[in-house]
């Protein structure tokens, strides 16, 4: 079975976008992913959204179809976290081989920034806590993640030093970027001398609130030819769920995304050494490292040094989150996780300007949903 293949990709402007709004975003990022792919409206015959807080709904997917005047094949709705915008490309490219469509477009978009009170999309979150176990005690997504922050630096040496790095190497790739939702220039000290949101933490170990959209279109293989860019193969595609609450998690140092990718990298038959760049889910500093380890690009223990020596940056071992990633680029949910993958096409057909990775043949992106919760890797290739 020829594998499916990626032809369009788009995001939108980024960041703060006064009077943006959920279905303006979805339809700019559908409109600009369907004529990237050189197709039309007509082409469409799958449609997969994922959710919004500014406008939620139960049929998203179907209030948007009805918006741009779609009548899919397929068509819906689908919500896993941070991880959804992985999931939906997997589900893409599973109805794509198994001939039930031809041409789906996946799309995202939020205005979280803008479209929600200061303070909104954080505590629409808390609903990712326990209501019985964990709100009680005062439990919010930070504090799970820096949880799991504290127990690697306890049991694996882990630095706020390291940590920081991470938000330092995404802030460096967001100024190649003419795009990002910031592109100040920080310091490892920058980071440490930022506000604490939960020990060991800080406001500039977290990800943005951003507006902004994204989508892409995974067509059939036997159409790349016609297609007016470079096609890009989904090669391998895999998911891992532990928990959902950290209160269930079975460990504090193993996660979904190890499966994940192992699955995805068995169907690619590749390795992680094979790599070329990786678009990986960083809501946290901690989100990074933990998953560079559970993935396998750096053994246990390795990953917060390999930073701070400059490992992630474009010409180190691994050139991660090209684009800034939702430390510096921008993080609109779903779509937050949609932006790794339009950087991963765009790093394999050569059009990242300014922050190109030479020569690259092979991708991969993670996304993560929940607290490391939902985990679903693509592993990609230019073809």
């Amino acid at each position: 079975m020829r594998k499916a293949i990626i032809t369009g990709a788009y995001d939108t402007d980024v960041g703060e976008l006064p009077g943006s709004s959920c279905m303006a975003l979805h339809t700019e990022a559908a409109i600009g992913a369907i004529a990237d792919a050189g197709l039309t409206k007509s082409d469409i015959d799958g449609v997969l959204c994922a959710y919004s807080f500014t406008e939620p709904h139960l049929m998203l997917s179907s209030v948007f179809c009805e918006y741009m005047g779609l009548q899919p094949k397929f068509n819906a709705a689908i919500e896993v976290g941070g991880a959804t915008a992985c999931v939906m490309v997997m589900q893409a490219a599973a109805l794509v081989e198994s001939g039930q469509c031809r041409n789906v477009l996946v799309v995202t978009g939020d205005n979280r920034l803008t479209g929600m009170a200061k303070g909104g999309a954080v505590a629409t979150l808390a609903k990712v806590g326990h209501g019985q176990f964990e709100h009680p005690y005062g439990m919010s997504v930070p504090s799970a993640y820096a949880l799991v922050a504290t127990h690697y630096m306890n049991e694996f040496g882990v630095t706020s030093e390291q940590l920081a790095s991470i938000s330092v190497t995404a802030r460096e790739h967001a100024i190649l970027n003419s795009k990002a939702h910031r592109q100040t220039p920080i310091t490892i000290e920058d980071v440490l001398n930022s506000r604490v949101i939960s020990s060991p933490l800080h406001v500039l170990d977290c990800c943005l609130i951003s507006d902004g959209g994204a989508a892409i279109v995974v067509s059939a293989a036997e159409t790349g030819d016609d297609r007016p860019k470079v096609s890009v193969e989904i090669m391998g595609t895999g998911q891992g769920h532990t928990h959902e609450h950290i209160m269930a998690a079975p460990s504090l140092s193993d996660f979904g995304c190890k499966q994940a990718a192992q699955t995805a990298f068995q169907r690619a038959g590749v390795t992680a050494n094979d790599i070329d760049v990786a678009e990986i889910y960083d809501s946290f500093t901690i989100t990074l490292l933990v998953e560079l380890e559970s993935i396998g690009f750096f053994e246990r223990g390795e990953a917060g040094p390999a930073c701070l020596d400059g490992a992630l940056k474009i010409g180190g071992r691994l050139p991660c989150n090209t684009h800034g990633g939702l430390m510096s680029y921008g993080h609109s949910g779903a779509a937050g996780g949609m932006f790794h993958v339009v950087e991963a096409v765009r790093q394999l057909r050569h059009e990242a300007d300014g922050r190109q990775v030479e020569d690259s043949q092979l991708a991969f992106v993670h996304g993560d949903g929940g607290i490391l919760s939902a985990h679903c890797s693509l592993v990609l290739g230019r073809v």
